[in-house]
């Protein structure tokens, strides 16, 4: 059997023997927030248990490194849904120690998808067209000023609700401790 055979046999079972039902909710976080965190795998059950969350208490949202790049991406757009569409009133922004975008180097991550067969007339045409692979693909040098410097994107944005709190900390990934270092009250 393989993964997705594996996965369909699970959710079958799981669906009839209705172990859904302690999940169920609705749209709308309970605990009001938003929380802008990394793809990690290590935190996807370490930092809802780390911060007292259960089902349906927080909207997450989970990229590389935890990272707001840009004002007008998708990361920021689903931060705004999320305050004026689905009821939540703060913004925590959590990036965690050992992170993999911490000094990631866009030429090797290039050097990758080259040899993985992206061709360099494909990476050509998308850096003649404006777009700035190395910018792109570039980590970050510290997770305390990219945390610092996200919740200032998030912060400063001309469409977020004023007043809005918006938090920044760093997370352990083993022990789940929390370190605050923007306290947006």
């Amino acid at each position: 059997m393989n993964r997705i055979q594996d996965i369909m046999a699970f959710n079958e079972q799981f669906v009839e023997n209705r172990d859904y039902e302690k999940y169920v909710t609705d749209k709308f976080p309970d605990k009001r927030m938003v929380i802008v965190t990394c793809m990690d795998a290590r935190l996807t059950e370490l930092l809802p248990k780390a911060l007292n969350l259960r089902n349906g208490d927080a909207k997450i949202i989970k990229n590389a490194g935890a990272i707001v790049t840009q004002p007008f991406g998708n990361i920021m757009r689903s931060v705004l849904v999320a305050l004026y569409e689905l009821g939540a009133n703060e913004v925590l922004v959590i990036g965690h120690h050992e992170c993999g975008m911490t000094g990631l180097d866009p030429e090797i991550v290039l050097g990758h998808m080259r040899d993985s067969g992206v061709t360099e007339e494909t990476i050509r045409t998308l850096t003649n067209s404006g777009m700035h692979l190395e910018r792109w693909l570039t980590g970050f040098d510290n997770v305390h000023d990219s945390v610092v410097r996200s919740v200032g994107i998030i912060k400063n944005h001309p469409l977020l609700p004023p007043g809005t709190p918006v938090h920044g900390m760093i997370i352990h990934p083993t022990t789940g401790k929390l370190d605050l270092i923007v306290d947006g009250y």
